[in-house]
């Protein structure tokens, strides 16, 4: 409206002088004022949206289970082996499910599934979640000097447990935050809850000037271990690990200086509208009341056309004016001409430089990667992140992040695409530009202790 005061009062002195000179009446003069009075407003505010305020990545903290939670193959096996609720069967079909996972020997299991039984219940998960997420929030607030008290936006992603008060009421009373902080908890959106969480505060950020916003990241594993013997849901056991992640946002002025990344776009798509999607991964009981996530066979295939949707849409906001027509030609082709053919899809590799793909399983890197025509070295840090972590669910794309910081790959201008994909099904996509020399990430982090053993050419290879 400041804006405004200056334009009207020149448009309205000039509809006065008009008036007189040429004698009008004083309806067509209050007429004239209002059509250009709404002109200017509507062109003033258009313009005031669309110069929204960047959102700055400030930094982010992953965090390194503890060692005493490391679970190798031989110990899971024997473990799950002294539990009556699996047959031998069962017990075979883990044991496969882990050898060709990519899952290295390092990954952990929270303290409650080292149990015999595992304890499942309300309250070791809560334990889980203190374990998962004070460590890490105390990380984030130390490297950016940060007190809680800065932070007017938080965002709690956890697909399996929604305790009630929620995750985000937790981290408020553990740091006494403010009375005011806008806080936000999101429930089952699976391995893609991260990047939704992003895209969440993003869209905050744009109506809340000066603000920091503080997104948590992470699985309690504890809720969501499956006890029986239903083989579509055995699998969820053998890949899912430890892990989380705090992710710092700002729209602040000042953040341009210390932030590491600007948020370059972001796209959310999903295909929860059609029935075979749907239920492709789908959490239920089975036939004795087992609670477990059932993954149909078609899985894949239902990923790969969500994934499709995504990258057809991202394309054509990041790509050149060239390739986005032959894109569109492609898709059009296959939808209204041959639907067998397939879609042109440009090389991502032209315009992004980096990418951090969902590390659901070594096949599943090496068939995305395949589909964005991606080589080994766009696939190392799922592709590692998967064999020293295992599957993280939504924290695991800020694992490979952290992977490319190590080996300081990512440089000043640089691309970085985080692709998230989960159950509903749903892709997401967050594509970050790199505004500053990331140095020295090798010697903190997850990946501070191990980061020279890495890649490992065996994992590379698939072997």
């Amino acid at each position: 409206m400041e804006l405004l005061r200056f334009p009207i009062l020149i448009l309205v002195t000039s509809i006065e002088a008009s008036c007189i000179l040429q004698k009008r009446k004083p309806i067509i003069q209050y007429f004239l004022f209002l059509s250009c009075f709404i002109l200017i407003s509507c062109l003033i505010l258009k313009h005031l949206l669309s110069k929204a305020p960047p959102v700055y990545l400030v930094d982010f903290s992953c965090l390194k289970p503890p060692s005493f939670c490391r679970v190798p193959f031989s110990s899971f096996i024997e473990n799950t082996s002294m539990m009556e609720s699996y047959d031998a069967d069962s017990i075979s079909f883990m044991a496969k499910i882990l050898t060709s996972s990519g899952l290295s020997e390092e990954t952990c299991l929270p303290p409650a599934l080292h149990y015999i039984p595992p304890k499942t219940h309300q309250q070791e998960s809560i334990k889980e979640a203190h374990m998962l997420l004070f460590p890490l929030m105390e990380d984030l607030l130390s490297k950016t000097k940060l007190s809680p008290l800065d932070i007017d936006i938080l965002v709690v992603n956890c697909s399996g447990f929604c305790p009630s008060p929620s995750l985000s009421s937790i981290i408020i009373n553990k740091y006494s935050m403010r009375s005011d902080i806008k806080s936000y908890n999101l429930s089952g959106m699976g391995c893609s809850a991260s990047l939704i969480g992003i895209h969440l505060a993003q869209t905050l950020l744009k109506i809340h000037a000066n603000s920091h916003a503080v997104v948590l990241s992470t699985e309690i594993l504890s809720a969501g271990w499956y006890s029986g013997n239903d083989r579509p849901k055995l699998p969820i056991n053998c890949l899912f690990r430890m892990g989380s992640a705090a992710i710092l946002l700002s729209n602040r002025k000042q953040a341009n200086k210390s932030s590491k990344y600007r948020l370059f776009c972001s796209l959310r798509t999903q295909s929860a509208f059609d029935d075979k999607a749907y239920l492709s991964a789908f959490r239920e009981e089975d036939s004795k009341g087992n609670l477990g996530v059932t993954l149909k066979r078609d899985l894949l295939q239902v990923a790969g056309e969500t994934l499709r949707l995504n990258i057809t849409v991202l394309g054509s906001s990041i790509f050149p004016f060239s390739k986005k027509v032959w894109l569109t030609i492609s898709v059009l082709r296959k939808k209204f001409i041959d639907k067998s053919s397939e879609v042109n899809v440009p090389n991502f590799k032209s315009v992004i430089h980096h990418f951090c793909l969902p590390t659901s399983g070594r096949q599943v890197i090496r068939e995305i990667a395949q589909g964005l025509k991606l080589e080994d070295r766009e696939m190392e840090p799922a592709l590692m992140t998967l064999q020293r972590f295992g599957n993280q669910s939504s924290s695991s794309l800020w694992y490979e992040l952290a992977y490319l910081e190590a080996k300081e790959r990512v440089k000043k201008g640089d691309k970085v695409w985080l692709l998230g994909m989960g159950s509903g099904p749903k892709c997401n996509s967050v594509v970050w530009e790199c505004i500053r020399p990331i140095i020295g990430e090798s010697k903190r982090g997850p990946w501070a202790d191990c980061i020279a053993r890495y890649p490992i050419v065996a994992v590379d290879q698939g072997m």
